[in-house]
């Protein structure tokens, strides 16, 4: 396994954020530096990101986990979920498309299938969904899942 570290993210590591938000094909929306963990390589460059959203009905969200291919399956996208996990108050919520479900479930998100049991954030977007779906060819749903606060 190489070396990397995770940092509060800095202004001089946005356009990396971007760049990699980008390449990975995910929602470019919220994306606000300062809410942002990034992962290092041992030279100092990106290589893996993520950040906790606020939303207006008071929820939050983890959103925006990447991490360059290159660098995948050596738990970066691990440490980065369990940082933020461990530095918001729960309940957190996120949203993903259905194949990676059983991955967030290892960190103690349950999908909520119940959308009257969701914040209006996430009705909104999921009531949106299938126009996105339609329109892209997506495979798959767009799971809405939580922890629920202890």
């Amino acid at each position: 396994m190489k070396n990397f570290s995770i940092q509060p993210a800095t202004e001089a590591h946005q356009p990396a954020i971007k760049a990699l938000i980008r390449t990975v094909g995910i929602n470019p929306m919220g994306l606000k530096w300062q809410r942002f963990l990034v992962a290092l390589d041992e030279s100092g460059t990106v290589i893996g990101c993520g950040q906790v959203k606020p939303h207006g009905d008071g929820s939050r969200e983890l959103a925006s986990i990447a991490v360059v291919s290159e660098w995948r399956n050596q738990g970066i996208a691990r440490a980065i979920i369990e940082a933020l996990i461990a530095q918001h108050p729960l309940p957190l919520w996120l949203t993903c498309m259905s194949r990676l479900v059983v991955f967030y479930e290892q960190f103690g998100f349950v999908e909520v299938d119940n959308r009257h049991q969701m914040p209006p954030y996430f009705r909104r977007v999921t009531k949106l969904f299938p126009l996105y779906a339609r329109l892209t060819s997506v495979n798959g749903y767009l799971a809405v899942m939580m922890i629920p606060a202890k």
